[in-house]
């Protein structure tokens, strides 16, 4: 049903979820949803009319995606960014996989990266869209 409300409305936050959730017969509470977003993997992402809105990382295969997220967050080990760029330092070897990961969420507010050995440039549509970048990467992590 979460998939399905998000598909067809634009969801900024937890409670507009609920309030949905509710209207559509479902006993929630925030906590319930709160955990349903993270088992989901749902992130946020600019909609159409600048504002965020929750959305489902888009996955061919599941499985391919879970590895896909385990590799970023098994790799990285930090992030700072200049401007609209991320920069992703990770393990030794890890930059081409955690940046394959990156790739894999088709996230329109990046342009794309560029992986080394061991660091990740990632150049972000807007500088106003960066905080919320490393924080959705930050979420991968944990």
């Amino acid at each position: 049903m979460i998939l399905k409300l998000i598909e067809e409305k634009d969801i900024e936050t937890q409670e507009e979820l609920v309030n949905e959730l509710r209207a559509n017969g479902m006993d929630v509470t925030q906590a319930t949803v709160s955990r349903d977003i993270k088992e989901l993997r749902m992130v946020k992402v600019l909609g159409k009319g600048g504002i965020y809105k929750y959305a489902a990382i888009e996955r061919q295969d599941t499985d391919t995606s879970e590895r896909m997220i385990r590799v970023f967050s098994e790799s990285v080990i930090s992030m700072d960014h200049a401007n609209n760029l991320i920069v992703i330092r990770t393990i030794v070897a890890g930059a081409q996989g955690a940046a394959s990961a990156i790739d894999s969420m088709n996230w329109p507010e990046i342009i794309g990266c560029i992986a080394g050995d061991d660091t990740i440039l990632v150049v972000i549509r807007e500088n106003s869209m960066v905080n919320d970048i490393l924080k959705r990467f930050s979420n991968m992590i944990r």
